[in-house]
């Protein structure tokens, strides 16, 4: 296949990711107009000179990263390191569209029991798996996940179907709670209504947890993260940070006389080693073991982007995910 082989797509459901609203609203694309929309699914319309192994119909998601293929990160497959990427939705026109023209070397296959929406959810579904394998859980291990958006609640099933023996939820909305018990969580903390560094280290006897995600990128969930890791545990981050963020004293000494670890999660992996997290997660997705149909809270028409986009950012309701579907 030509490296710049492309297909065209008809777009059948794009989502909205968390940096969404603020790129929409506030800070903008990397160029000016840019089409945003990068964790989508459609059916493959048109295919180009040189796209080798698809045909118009094929059912597709598209991992949105664009590696140079190139760099010294590139060469061992460390593609989301990558020095010179480009990027689907911020550096080049997303999915925010009823068609998008991308590489075909981006193309993943449906299985045949994945629907669009679903499709949609697999770049979510890989960021969390991605930060999963960082974190190395151990069968057994107790869980806990700050921040419970979609990619939040993404890391809770992986959390179960790694192994983790017992999986604590932190968030401030209790519909994101309500779903996170649904989806595996064992306990289930408001941070609004109780201090959850005192409610998890009581649960845990005063231990604290092996693991813990990271998941809201704000200074008060990173300190918390590191407040309630085990000694030896470690704690991964990887919630997207809008502000300068700080660490107390008492944070960082819990850091340095636990000697636990702090490790930074980034978007997720598509070589085909050690693992891809994007075929992965349709594998998983297609035996029913990754669900995410219940994350889905709203279902929009393409011509309602402006003013949804507007409520999703000032918080005028309850969102959890949201997509757009261009045939609704």
């Amino acid at each position: 296949m030509r490296p710049g082989a492309r297909s065209l797509l008809k777009v059948k459901a794009v989502g909205i990711c968390g940096s969404d609203p603020a790129r929409v609203m506030v800070k903008g694309t990397y160029s000016f107009p840019t089409t945003i929309g990068h964790e989508f699914a459609g059916e493959i319309s048109e295919c180009g000179p040189g796209v080798e192994g698809w045909q118009p119909g094929d059912r597709v998601t598209i991992v949105p990263l664009i590696p140079c293929y190139k760099c010294q990160y590139c060469q061992v497959g460390e593609y989301t390191l990558c020095d010179t990427y480009s990027y689907y939705g911020s550096r080049e026109d997303g999915a925010l569209a009823d068609y998008i023209k991308v590489k075909a070397a981006n193309l993943l296959r449906l299985p045949d029991n994945v629907d669009y929406e679903e499709g949609a959810c697999t770049d979510p579904s890989s960021v969390a798996l991605h930060a999963i394998r960082k974190g190395e859980i151990q069968t057994g291990d107790t869980v806990a996940v700050l921040g419970c958006g979609p990619i939040g609640h993404l890391t809770i099933e992986w959390a179960r179907i790694c192994g983790a023996g017992r999986i604590i939820a932190v968030d401030v909305e209790d519909e994101k709670l309500e779903i996170a018990r649904a989806v595996g969580a064992d306990l289930c903390i408001n941070a609004k209504k109780e201090d959850p560094v005192r409610v998890i280290m009581d649960y845990t006897g005063g231990e604290g947890v092996e693991r813990v995600f990271e998941m809201a990128g704000n200074k008060v969930t990173q300190e918390q993260a590191i407040l309630i890791t085990k000694k030896l545990g470690a704690a991964v981050f990887c919630g997207i940070s809008n502000s300068e963020l700080t660490l107390s004293k008492k944070a960082v000494d819990g850091l340095l006389r636990k000697e636990m670890k702090v490790i930074g999660s980034w978007n997720s992996s598509f070589a085909e080693l050690p693992v891809h997290d994007w075929k992965c997660s349709l594998e998983f997705m297609g035996r029913g073991q990754i669900k995410c149909k219940p994350l889905i809270s709203h279902r929009f028409r393409l011509e309602d982007a402006p003013e949804v986009f507007r409520r999703v950012f000032h918080r005028e309701e309850f969102f959890n995910k949201v997509l757009f579907l261009p045939e609704m």
